[in-house]
């Protein structure tokens, strides 16, 4: 009798293990939507860049004062082809809860760095930026 308890119990267990953490698969697709951005961003790349983005996802910072933009059209008006950018790109951290996920990015330029925090959702199967924030943190 212990042994099929603590067979049935292990199993419950794992069941709520499995269910209760994203698959593999879920962090690899959001590390793929996200490298969109950071390979589109260093290449001056918008069509690649482009596909990390819903199409009513928003940017907001504050520089001298508070902004909040639609993101794909910032990005469009303000890249212009060219050599790749000199940067060290990174994803820091990202966390699942079922169809919601956050992202924590950091872009590392010769004199300033910049700190993104990317809110994902997944939608109709793909995951998607909807909203970004960022720092930028002069050396």
């Amino acid at each position: 009798m212990n042994k099929i308890l603590s067979t049935l119990l292990l199993s419950i267990i794992m069941a709520g293990v499995s269910y209760g953490q994203p698959q593999k698969d879920e962090f690899a697709m959001i590390r793929q939507t996200l490298n969109y951005y950071l390979i589109g961003g260093t290449n001056n790349d918008f069509e690649t860049l482009s596909k990390a983005f819903h199409k009513d996802a928003t940017m907001k910072f504050f520089g001298e004062e508070y902004k909040s933009v639609n993101a794909r059209e910032f990005f469009k008006k303000g890249m212009k082809p060219g050599p790749a950018q000199q940067r060290e790109t990174a994803i820091i951290s990202i966390d699942v809860s079922g169809n919601a996920a956050d992202a924590k990015l950091k872009i590392t330029y010769d004199t300033f760095t910049f700190y993104d925090y990317m809110q994902l959702l997944k939608i109709e199967g793909e995951w998607m930026i909807v909203g970004k924030i960022f720092y930028k943190d002069s050396k």
